[in-house]
């Protein structure tokens, strides 16, 4: 196993994060890490998916990325879950695993039921959500590992309502369908697809529909761990967890370097202002500085 650090395949990855960027200990001690995501007023949620709990690292104005937080617990008792994002108004959107469904949490804390179904069959695990610029949401959808059933992307239309409008299966492409993204022009969903270790892209019409997809990179490694959480910046270059650590790749899906952490990564987001980038991990939160800044989603 490599040492944690910046490993280049090319020296375009300099331009994007310095080859002597620190890999920072943000917060440890966890049981498992997953759905970081940061909001635009300051703070950093992620959950920790064995204890069922959201945590919260805030950093007050005044001090730097990421020195100077304070961790608290911003929510107990969840339902074991994974993707977190926000909407335009700021209000948590939530991939929730048992049971399987997509969640709002309004102003007031009261959680409002998204999608929990499609034609009446049970969702089975929402894994991870985005937010897109029309007010739609793309979520993935996945039995548990050698468990039967199917795995989509699914859409949540923008005035979607509980029990009003139906919820649109947008591709099933992708034999276990993990993390979602969105490119820069939000005209591009990416999906990582740990079964087959690779990330599939897919243009998106104007009514939210997705084109066929292509496959857009591969993780050729001996080192154990699969294709998760992934994201964006300004650019369209790609940030995905994967083998070793988080994998970044050029808009034509050039592999240009690995960030390569101490500990196996689960998914990855931007910082306050969309720079830096938080990567959370098997037991821990880690960040680390960019040299560019990654694509707003809400």
């Amino acid at each position: 196993m490599r040492a944690s650090g910046i490993y280049a395949k090319h020296t375009d990855l300099f331009h994007l994060v310095d080859r002597r960027a620190a890999i920072i200990q943000v917060a440890g001690g966890f049981g498992l890490t997953a759905g970081p995501i940061f909001s635009r007023i300051g703070f950093l949620l992620f959950t920790d998916v064995k204890s069922g709990t959201i945590h919260r690292w805030h950093i007050p104005n005044w001090e730097s990325q990421p020195r100077g937080g304070k961790l608290s617990v911003f929510r107990e008792n969840s339902s074991r879950l994974h993707g977190l994002t926000f909407d335009h108004q700021g209000r948590l959107l939530a991939c929730e695993t048992n049971p399987g469904r997509v969640t709002r949490t309004e102003k007031d804390g009261s959680v409002t039921l998204l999608a929990d179904r499609y034609q009446g069959q049970l969702l089975h695990s929402p894994h991870d959500l985005i937010y897109n610029i029309d007010g739609s949401v793309y979520f993935t959808d996945s039995p548990p590992v050698k468990s039967p059933g199917a795995t989509a992307v699914y859409r949540l239309p923008r005035t979607q309502l509980p029990g009003t409008l139906p919820l649109q299966l947008a591709s099933c492409q992708c034999k276990q369908a993990r993390g979602v993204a969105l490119g820069p022009q939000h005209n591009l969903l990416y999906t990582s697809d740990a079964a087959c270790r690779n990330l599939r892209v897919q243009s998106i019409h104007p009514d939210g529909t997705l084109a066929a997809g292509r496959i857009f990179a591969e993780f050729p490694s001996d080192t154990p761990g699969r294709p998760d959480g992934l994201t964006t910046d300004e650019q369209g270059n790609v940030y995905s967890t994967g083998p070793g650590g988080v994998w970044i790749f050029r808009e034509n899906g050039t592999h240009l370097g690995t960030i390569v952490t101490p500990e196996p990564p689960t998914n990855c987001c931007w910082g306050r202002g969309l720079q830096g980038l938080y990567i959370s991990a098997q037991t821990s939160i880690y960040y680390v500085e960019t040299n560019i800044s990654g694509t707003r989603t809400f």
